[in-house]
């Protein structure tokens, strides 16, 4: 088994939390994880990218090269548009839909959503507006994870688990309104 994962957003969106997570179901299942990062300006807005490897077999490198990815998951249709190149033909790809406007050219988002749309197995929604309808606005990033979690091979116990373990220190209602995006992302794409 092999599966290379591309994450992208924002500064502040939560990818490295979604890397996280699923770095640690993934090696609870006896699986091999690599993961990479590149924080451009994060803190103020700017590219989050992570590369994350899973594999039963070793894991050489720890980068994903352009069109092999199994899958692409961005938290932003701009973000998206700039890692499609690293999707293949046959790969998922998630995003939300709802744009983090940082820079005065954005292109226009119909444009950039028919853009993501051409892709044969693409899968787009408002996980802002899903996050917001929960009660919990910030647990965007796990309404995307639940998305994401219905391609995966790894069992949804397992991630919540991880969520669970993530979320610990800042208590029960933060794990339950993580838990509830979760379910709601993945009810969204089924």
């Amino acid at each position: 088994m092999k599966y290379d994962i591309v994450l992208a957003g924002v500064g502040g969106q939560g990818i490295l939390s979604i890397a996280a997570i699923i770095g640690q179901a993934a090696v609870s299942q006896g699986l091999n994880v690599k993961q990479s990062e590149i924080h451009g300006m994060s803190q103020r807005g700017g590219s989050v990218v992570a590369h994350l490897r899973l594999g039963s077999a070793a894991i050489k490198s720890d980068q994903i090269a352009p069109g092999s990815a199994d899958m692409v998951l961005a938290m932003e249709p701009m973000e998206a548009l700039r890692s499609l190149e690293f999707l293949s033909p046959a790969g998922v790809l998630i995003s939300n839909t709802t744009p983090v406007v940082n820079i005065g050219e954005y292109p226009p988002l119909p444009e950039v959503l028919s853009a993501l749309q051409a892709h044969a197995n693409s899968h787009l929604l408002d996980g802002d507006q899903i996050a917001k309808a929960l009660g919990s606005p910030r647990a965007v990033n796990m309404v995307l994870l639940g998305a994401m979690a219905a391609f995966l091979a790894l069992p949804e116990e397992i991630l919540t688990a991880a969520i669970r373990e993530l979320f610990a220190r800042k208590g029960e209602a933060v794990i339950a309104s993580n838990l509830k995006a979760f379910a709601a992302g993945r009810a969204a794409v089924n």
